[in-house]
């Protein structure tokens, strides 16, 4: 029996349909993950931000006792997203704070994908609390970051059992696109994935440069000496 949520295009998340949210990407708690290499999530979440700016994808940024404890938003995070500032809260659970609520609410949005630290408590809790109020919840597990490798699986197991769909950063960001017809945001997504997507990334320059003998990505590009 198949199970495809509602509000989606027969399963697939849109950028008509979703909203992102990035939940507490702030030093102290970066300084507490484990389950990832830190600089790989920096780099996944930013893509992730990028992604979503570029095609529209309505975001919001939470923060928790940012100078009482956890530090100010990554500086990456806020020149991507630089026209917010974050929700500022007390609480562990996002759910909990009105203006977090009102945002995801007046976003109009039904599918929610989340990237946060940490995964097991400031991502799980607000999952558990948007599935039970009904919407759908796409966590992008390599842009969430947990106290350890089991904390972060255990989480993602409860989320899941409870219905959440778990989801990579590059696999969500290709959903945006979908189609390579889609020529309105292809050079784009494009740059994106070439500074962020790693071998996949290195892969597109070599065939934009070697293949198709496009121009080289960087700034001041490589001359081979006769």
């Amino acid at each position: 029996m198949k199970n495809i949520l509602p509000h989606t295009d027969a399963g697939l998340i849109t950028p008509e349909t979703s909203v992102v949210v990035f939940i507490d990407h702030q030093p102290q708690m970066l300084f507490g993950v484990a389950n990832i290499e830190r600089q790989q999530l920096v780099n996944n979440v930013v893509l992730l931000a990028k992604a979503a700016k570029e095609f529209g994808v309505p975001t919001v940024l939470t923060a928790v006792e940012t100078e009482s404890f956890s530090g100010y938003v990554w500086p990456q995070l806020m020149d991507v997203l630089s026209d917010q500032q974050p929700i500022e809260r007390s609480s562990m659970n996002s759910w909990d704070a009105p203006a977090f609520r009102r945002a995801i609410e007046t976003s109009g949005r039904r599918n929610v994908v989340v990237s946060g630290l940490w995964t097991e408590v400031c991502v799980t809790w607000p999952t558990l609390n948007m599935l039970d109020a009904g919407y759908n919840v796409y966590i992008v597990e390599d842009a969430c970051g947990a106290t350890s490798s089991a904390a972060h699986d255990a989480a993602l197991r409860r989320s899941v059992q409870a219905g959440a769909v778990p989801m990579t950063t590059i696999a969500t960001v290709l959903e945006l696109q979908r189609d390579w017809a889609n020529r309105d945001h292809y050079d784009a997504l494009m740059d994106l994935l070439r500074e962020h997507a790693g071998a996949y990334g290195s892969g597109i320059e070599y065939a934009y440069s070697m293949v198709h003998k496009a121009p080289q990505a960087a700034i001041h590009p490589h001359v081979v000496s006769p």
